[in-house]
């Protein structure tokens, strides 16, 4: 039975349905005491997130649901970056499927996770609430009561609007960790390429290098999802290690960077501007740059992705996850000049950063 069904069989109420969901969660969790972390944690997130908006007059359900959800990709995969994009993106095909929510409430859920790490900046009603609860949350768990600095402004507002006396010591000694200073990604980004490539990887779940490959992709029944289609996620494993972090789908994106057409709409956004055509004046292919194809295994667009090693007049060395869609990766030559649509140079100061509105469309969809 699979996750859907599930939902819809133990679905009594649909917070207890999502209950279900987390807790099949946690249980993929290997470490007995994470498990219990994780469940106190979001169980705890999720009770101060339904008083909340009992307090402040909004739909304490859906509430007490993005507090148990807004960290669901990271407890499920082990990654903890983009905690509400990826969680809001992991969810969305979930929500939307388990046919127990509208498009309005699931917008509502979605909104809520998406910008729960964001507590530097005010949004919605919703989205407060659960900033607020993760707040609390930390407040009342912390020995010594100790907050990290962005948080400490919410706690002060928190505490006289709940009435409650107390104090807490704030905590300055948190790193960034965003920038990379360990050399240039680009150059990484082919070294690591040409390893893992070189090392002839089978896109089947019993090669660990391809199961590293799928861990993003959280998805029941992922390896059959992308089988023989996997050279974008292989791209996006490598850009990982390299240093280069994305989120596993760029907000109102197209589609996962599980997809070459995901890499392709990235590259070209306004605030970007990586893509060069083919033939493009004044730009020559470099190692680390990435390569995207034109029609080159069928005859679909941007139907192939790789990661380019050298390049003289007439060729490109490059290391691509599943070569010619034949299920294994490789380092090889191709004609320079036969059917590539272009190439992804991307920026060595590069950070993903998102100030635009999340679609109605993308949520719901």
């Amino acid at each position: 039975m699979d996750t859907i069904r599930k939902l819809e069989h133990h679905a009594a109420t649909r917070l207890e349905s999502i209950r279900v969901l987390v807790h099949e969660m946690l249980q993929t969790m290997d470490s007995l005491t994470e498990r219990q972390e994780a469940g106190i944690y979001l169980y705890g997130v999720s009770a101060f997130a339904s008083m909340l908006a009992m307090k402040r007059g909004q739909n304490t359900e859906l509430a007490a649901i993005a507090g148990l959800l807004h960290r669901y990709y990271g407890y499920k995969t082990g990654i903890t970056d983009f905690a509400g994009a990826n969680s809001a993106e992991a969810v969305r095909p979930l929500l939307r499927d388990s046919q127990l929510f509208s498009e309005e409430e699931r917008i509502i859920i979605l909104r809520a996770i998406f910008y729960h790490d964001d507590r530097n900046q005010v949004h919605g009603p919703e989205e407060e609430i659960i900033k607020d609860a993760i707040v609390l949350q930390s407040f009342f768990q912390t020995a010594g009561k100790n907050i990290s600095g962005p948080d400490a402004p919410r706690l002060q507002k928190l505490l006289p609007e709940l009435d409650i006396p107390g104090e807490f010591e704030v905590c300055q000694n948190e790193k960034s960790g965003m920038l990379d200073h360990l050399g240039n990604k680009r150059r990484k980004l082919a070294d690591i390429a040409e390893e893992l490539a070189g090392s002839n990887i089978i896109g089947l779940p019993g090669d660990e290098q391809y199961r590293e490959i799928c861990k993003y992709w959280p998805d029941t029944g992922i390896y059959q999802a992308i089988r023989g289609s996997w050279c974008a996620a292989f791209v996006y494993h490598c850009s990982r290690q390299a240093g280069i972090k994305l989120p596993i789908r760029y907000p109102n994106g197209f589609c996962r960077f599980a997809g070459v057409g995901a890499w392709l709409e990235w590259a070209q956004l306004p605030e970007n501007q990586f893509f060069s055509y083919d033939g493009q004046e004044d730009f020559t292919p470099e190692r680390g740059d990435i390569v995207i194809y034109e029609k080159l295994l069928s005859d679909h667009a941007h139907d192939h992705i790789g990661i380019i090693l050298a390049c003289d007049e007439n060729e490109i060395l490059v290391a691509e996850g599943n070569r010619d869609n034949k299920n294994y990766s490789s380092v090889f030559r191709r004609d320079r000049k036969h059917c590539v649509l272009g190439y992804i140079r991307i920026n060595e100061d590069y950070q993903f950063k998102f100030d635009g509105s999340l679609q109605s469309e993308y949520l719901a969809g």
